[in-house]
């Protein structure tokens, strides 16, 4: 019997016609493929390798005086280095070569290298990761460069970014570079009290202060940075101290910080040239009556707690570079009618209360939200539980004014001491207010309109911290309550404002629509569009 298949093979394009094939249903192809192909003929590259097997390379691996011996397959280098691709492939005279010295590198870590070469597997630990990663740049091993990068940045600390950022740098390795930067800009605080940092020439550290992504809470940590550098060789860095100064905000110097370096700083009375320079900024400051300038960064507008059905503890931020809103930590407990302001970089909410079915509770805390590490703190407690408390900053000290306790209504103030972290009671406000609207100007405070109980104010007065004294103010010429916004008739639209020159008030164009309890915010930020809209409550606080 004669078998088609048991034919001899055709070797001539005129036998295929002798060939019958069987019709098939269907298509006349099968595509087929095993997953597993590529490892298992790895695999067997990997045993060839270890038995000696068609190896057609030695590589001298020398370093110390001391050499070891490697027998490879070249296409296996060259299939997973540009470097050994080149050097096989291209017109060096190693192309022919069967055996190949490499000079200045580590043999164990050459034979890390090729064990990954064969087997795409490998280990880096603390004591080798930064030889492994400077071979594999050096013969374009790219993805063992990234393993040995995601390890380092997964273990980047205060003490050794520096050290990590530097040798990044040295050898190319800009991914680890970047992010050893970014790290630095953002735990900047932590990393200058680590040895590290004092190693830093002087143009690396202006390099460093000098960037506007620098994350920090105060300017004064920037400023402080850079007299501990000083002080770490005084008489060899003196002479950098300018050029550091000039390269700080020292317009967002709080004053009473830049006051007390000019009066104890030791650098500067040593360095008369500094002291002189600082003092007539402060004097500008002083004359001027500046508040300090906004921090580096980006600028947030947070939005704490407020009032919907009950009070509540959630908290977000508005970010108006990005045009996005950012959720953060929950506030500690549920609160609306809380007041609000930012000090040094730390956002602070003061008063408030807890209302809910089961509970309508006045507060006296003070509560500190750090948005380096998205956490809250307490700090002291008020001398008086205030519910939609007045809040504002003078010369580094928080004021909260008026606000209620049950059927009470305050015309007392406190003002809150950061350094001793205490209230104290100031001179009491003419009349009770409840929901006033607060600002700080020109080292005084100010407090317009709000509501005692029966009566809802169109007055204003201003207090002067160096005297301890209110002084009342050219009135409104609308009574307002609610920042503002409200009066016997409804809500208003009306805006009015205040000239402390001339003690006169001016009106404005009118809002487009009527508001109570709104906040406001100053962002140096540019605002790509309308912020998303938000539901008004008069307890809420922004």
């Amino acid at each position: 019997m004669n078998c088609p298949l048991r034919k001899k093979r055709p070797t001539r394009d005129s036998d295929f016609s002798a060939i019958v094939v069987p019709s098939m249903h269907g298509s006349g192809y099968l595509d087929y493929s095993v997953e597993t192909h590529a490892s298992r003929t790895l695999e067997v590259m990997e045993e060839f390798r270890r038995q000696e097997m068609l190896c057609d390379l030695v590589l001298h691996v020398t370093y110390k005086d001391r050499t070891v011996d490697f027998k490879v397959h070249k296409v296996v280098l060259a299939s997973c280095s540009p470097y050994f691709r080149a050097m096989f492939t291209s017109s060096f005279k190693e192309r022919l070569a069967s055996e190949v010295t490499l000079r200045d590198v580590c043999p164990q870590v050459v034979g890390r290298l090729i064990d990954f070469a064969y087997t795409s597997h490998i280990t880096v630990g603390e004591k080798c990761v930064l030889h492994v990663l400077m071979a594999a740049m050096r013969y374009q091993m790219d993805d063992v460069a990234k393993a040995c990068c995601d390890f380092l940045i997964k273990h980047l600390e205060p003490a050794n970014v520096i050290g990590i950022a530097r040798f990044a740098e040295a050898i190319g390795c800009t991914e680890l570079h970047q992010r050893s930067r970014e790290y630095v800009n953002t735990h900047f605080s932590e990393v200058t009290k680590e040895e590290e940092f004092f190693s830093l020439s002087h143009c690396q550290l202006l390099e460093l202060i000098s960037q506007d992504s620098l994350k920090v809470l105060c300017e004064s940590e920037v400023y402080k940075a850079c007299t501990d550098w000083v002080r770490w060789d005084m008489e060899g860095r003196a002479p950098y101290l300018h050029a550091l100064l000039n390269a700080v905000h020292i317009y967002a110097l709080p004053p009473k910080f830049l006051k007390n370096q000019l009066q104890s700083c030791p650098i500067l009375s040593k360095a008369n040239s500094c002291k002189d320079f600082l003092s007539k900024i402060f004097q500008d400051m002083t004359l001027r009556k500046l508040a300090p300038a906004p921090n580096r960064g980006t600028q947030l507008i947070y939005v704490a707690g407020g009032y919907r059905q009950h009070s509540l503890a959630s908290m977000e931020a508005y970010d108006p570079r990005g045009n996005v809103w950012l959720k953060l930590a929950d506030m500690g407990a549920a609160c609306s009618g809380l007041g609000a302001c930012a000090l040094f970089g730390l956002f602070y909410t003061v008063g408030g209360r807890n209302l809910s079915l089961q509970n309508n509770t006045e507060s006296n805390a003070l509560c500190c939200y750090n948005p380096m590490t998205n956490q809250w703190s307490q700090r002291a407690s008020l001398n008086i539980s205030r519910n939609r408390v007045g809040v504002g900053v003078v010369d580094g000290c928080i004021y909260a004014v008026g606000g209620s306790q049950g059927s009470t209504h305050h015309n007392t103030a406190e003002r809150w001491d950061p350094e001793s972290n205490c209230w104290s009671l100031v001179c009491p406000m003419s009349v009770a207010r409840l929901g006033a609207g607060v600002a700080a100007c020109g080292g005084a405070l100010y407090v317009v309109g709000g509501y005692d109980g029966q009566n809802r104010w169109n007055t204003a007065e201003k207090y002067q911290p160096d005297t301890n004294t209110w002084h009342q103010l050219a009135p409104m010429s609308t009574i307002r309550s609610g920042l503002g916004g409200f009066n016997q008739l409804g809500f208003l639209s009306s805006v009015e404002c205040y000239c402390p020159a001339r003690n006169e008030w001016m009106c404005v164009t009118d809002m487009p629509v009527g508001r109570s309890g709104m906040g406001v915010a100053v962002t140096m930020e540019p605002c790509p569009g309308s912020l998303p809209e938000q539901e008004e409550d008069e307890d809420g606080a922004t």
